[in-house]
């Protein structure tokens, strides 16, 4: 096998997060991605190395008898998607298996029984997203303007995805109504490889239980352009929920990034309000919060039966101090924090910090403390000492000199809740080798039809 061959084969197996196994008619094994259990598929393979082989997807010959789930007509061309075109049900025992399969090997290590709990699915499968963000381009070299998602494989071309299912109506009337108006302007979007342009991004947050909408349109300084005509569309459109904040966000960064050099209150102001079990939280353009309003009370139902069952009495053993490392707006520490004396949250977005420090004094919680600043550089100057320590990492999980001073602290119990199992996998390495053993495991799907999933891990000192 060379590269540049064309291959045609079936899938017989998926690891994650979505690398199809393909057996060739000569019996070769090919890794192709986005493909799915029991396809028939033609790839051109693109990587050789270590003596395995890696294509890329040309055409799903034949579909898998498990593929009736209901579809979408930007299912493959759009890199969004994974799984669409499964039934859910297929999903969830997809997602699970997989993640068993990355962890399995690591939890064996450990010489102690664990639980696996089911996989706990989304209470809305369609719909769901609470934030996105979409890029301004083209379809193609010199194509009219687009406003989407990137092309499947693509860094240049961008997909319309008007009838995107894990959007609402709302997003897909903000969304086709921006690139209309600006298409009918003529405003240029920003190349990405001449650096040259000035549409970049639209960030569009809906909360689920107020209905309270943020757009934020992202923009170079190249051009002095006037938006109040961008305004006045928006406020004008029929929509379910209610636009409160629009905003102007300045990026020059050459980074294709939603990120802000400054930010401009067009209309409102500069945050929605959200509810979560009960208590209510303030979010900006660029707070941490979980994407799937709806499956995180899951989420935060599933960690707080975890902890409050750790000891097996069935009620949290009450810490002094409980540590939310990596708090974000600081969700589950308001919400463990009538269980504690004391919660510290530490995030390093400090817009973040800010928005969690008011959600805290909004819900009347005053045992919360909220520090902006890396984990690993903030530990060292916090003087209490932790009881329990709840973890929800970035991607990449926690830096290896942060997981040492994290183990060092020797707390009885820790909760790992992880966006990545590759992540998680890593790090449990290092937790059941340095003492700690996995007590309880689940994942939550955060993220129907994408290859996306969330994992909570109880871990328990020796």
């Amino acid at each position: 096998m060379k590269k540049g061959q064309e291959i045609v084969g079936k899938v017989i197996d998926i690891k994650f997060p979505n690398q199809g196994i393909v057996v060739t008619d000569d019996g070769s094994k090919v890794i192709v991605k986005n493909s799915l259990p029991g396809q028939t598929v033609r790839a051109r393979v693109n990587k050789i190395r270590h003596g395995k082989a890696e294509a890329a997807l040309l055409e799903v010959v034949e579909k898998s008898e498990k593929e009736c789930g209901e579809s979408c007509p930007h299912f493959g061309n759009c890199g969004g998607c994974t799984f669409i075109s499964l039934t859910y049900e297929e999903e969830l025992k997809l997602k699970e298996k997989l993640v068993k399969e990355l962890l399995t090997p690591v939890l064996s290590t450990q010489n102690s029984e664990y639980v696996w709990d089911a996989i706990n699915s989304s209470p809305v499968e369609y719909e769901y997203r609470n934030k996105m963000e979409f890029t301004f381009g083209d379809e193609y070299m010199g194509g009219p303007l687009a406003l989407g998602m990137h092309k499947r494989g693509s860094f240049y071309d961008i997909v319309n995805v008007s009838e995107c299912k894990i959007i609402d109506g709302d997003y897909r009337k903000i969304l086709t109504s921006t690139r209309d108006f600006f298409d009918k302007e003529g405003i240029p979007f920003y190349h990405r490889l001449r650096h040259t342009g000035y549409l970049r991004h639209l960030l569009v947050r809906k909360a689920a239980k107020t209905g309270e909408i943020m757009v934020a349109i992202v923009t170079s300084t190249q051009l002095d352009y006037d938006m109040s005509g961008y305004v006045d569309m928006l406020k004008a459109l029929p929509l379910d929920g209610e636009i409160v904040s629009i905003l102007h966000t300045f990026n020059d960064s050459q980074a294709d990034m939603v990120k802000s050099d400054k930010t401009v209150v067009l209309y409102g102001r500069d945050y929605i309000n959200e509810k979560v079990l009960g208590l209510d939280f303030r979010i900006t353009e660029f707070s941490f919060f979980q994407t799937n309003t709806h499956s995180a009370e899951v989420l935060y139902s599933v960690a707080r039966k975890f902890i409050q069952e750790c000891d097996g009495s069935g009620s949290m053993p009450a810490p002094d101090v409980l540590f939310d490392l990596y708090s974000g707006t600081g969700t589950i520490a308001q919400l463990m924090a009538p269980s504690a004396k004391k919660v510290i949250g530490v995030e390093i977005i400090e817009e973040a910090v800010v928005a969690a420090r008011e959600n805290a004094a909004k819900n009347n919680l005053d045992n919360c403390e909220f520090i902006a600043g890396d984990v690993l550089k903030v530990l060292d100057d916090i003087e209490e000492k932790p009881d329990m320590i709840i973890l929800d990492p970035p991607r990449d999980g926690i830096h290896p000199k942060a997981l040492t001073k994290i183990v060092a602290y020797g707390v009885q119990y820790i909760l790992y809740i992880s966006c990545k199992p590759t992540s998680l996998a890593r790090d449990l390495e290092y937790f059941i080798g340095n003492g700690y053993e996995a007590k309880r495991v689940t994942c939550v799907d955060q993220f129907p039809w994408t290859g996306h999933v969330e994992t909570v891990c109880l871990l328990s000192k020796k």
